[in-house]
């Protein structure tokens, strides 16, 4: 009696280049790399949701090849685990899946480095008023910094980082090499390194009027949906800047849209939103002390290669029976 291949159900893109791969991988086990469209992506037994899949799609806004994938994954009734490329879990296929017991292992710590890398980006930008002189800039004025206000040295403030995984701690790491003190905060106030403060999210209200810099780098959960609101924004000093490379649903936006109209907290850096795309007629896009960015902080050219290797580490793993990398219970 023959066995039923198994099959991985990925994108054409993605079974182009990882088809090799897989091979080495499986080695005399017979599979099938099958796509969303192909007659057998119901009957799949691991998927691959690449980078190309989600492409421009959001969590709220979902464009049909993506859709495609998500219908094919939620008809396959043998799924047993989901590799996807992102560090979070949290849109909805993924939760449904979860529900129904289908396991799902992200892309922990793939981009963290380059995550970490904008978010000090929007970090230096504000402290270093770059939104003033771009705008300058654009109206070919010459404006030093004299006449708006002198920047504060940056060497010995201090940045409340929220959230202690793979993003959070290269965060952490760029910013105490320029000079910053840190005070982390997470699920419990376990020390996270030596000489750092760290505190339980249930504490998080009085290490806020401490922060310089409000740094948001958790994952969404129960725990943290709406963690930011009007009384944590109105407990950072004046001079606090926010950078949230984290989720949006994680600071309640209205109330942070009112704390920089009125200059409650000097400033912000956004990569991330209540709903996405960001609305043409958000009041984030024009005020003078944010910058937006199109969720994007994670992007660049070797990040399909990292989460490939992530996948065919975990499919190893699966075939050996060994448990899988950066899974969520399911």
């Amino acid at each position: 009696m023959s066995v039923a291949p198994l099959r991985i159900l990925m994108s054409h893109q993605a079974a182009a280049q990882l088809a090799a791969p897989v091979r080495r991988v499986l080695g005399d086990r017979a599979h099938a790399l099958v796509a969303p469209d192909h007659p057998d992506a119901a009957l799949a037994d691991v998927a691959f949701v690449s980078r190309d899949v989600t492409g421009a799609s959001t969590k709220h806004q979902v464009l049909p090849p993506t859709q495609q994938m998500y219908d094919a994954l939620l008809r396959a009734e043998r799924l047993q685990w989901v590799h996807i490329h992102s560090a979070g879990a949290d849109r909805p296929v993924y939760v449904a899946l979860r529900q129904r017991g289908v396991g799902i292992a992200t892309s922990s710590g793939a981009n963290a480095p380059v995550v970490a890398q904008t978010a000090l980006l929007g970090l230096l930008a504000l402290a270093r008023h770059w939104p003033l002189l771009l705008a300058a800039q654009r109206r070919h004025a010459w404006a030093p910094l004299i006449a708006s206000g002198l920047p504060r040295d940056l060497h010995g403030q201090t940045a409340v980082v929220v959230g202690w995984g793979p993003v959070g701690r290269e965060i952490g790491r760029l910013l105490q090499a320029i000079g910053l003190s840190l005070i982390v905060v997470r699920r419990t106030a376990a020390a996270p390194a030596a000489g750092v403060r760290t505190v339980a999210d249930t504490d998080l209200h009085e290490v806020l009027p401490a922060a310089d810099w409000l740094v948001l780098a958790c994952p969404l959960t129960q725990r943290t949906e709406g963690l930011i609101g009007e009384r944590e924004l109105a407990l950072l000093p004046p001079h606090c800047g926010v950078v949230n490379v984290a989720r949006g649903e994680v600071i309640a936006q209205e109330a942070l849209v009112e704390a920089l109209r009125e200059r409650r907290i000097a400033g912000a850096y956004l990569d991330v939103f209540a709903h996405e795309p960001l609305p043409a007629d958000s009041p984030l896009w024009d005020l003078p002390n944010v910058i937006v960015t199109p969720h994007s902080a994670g992007f660049s050219d070797g990040n399909e290669e990292r989460v490939a290797g992530m996948f065919l580490d975990n499919l190893g793993r699966w075939t050996r029976g060994e448990a899988l990398a950066f899974a969520s219970p399911a």
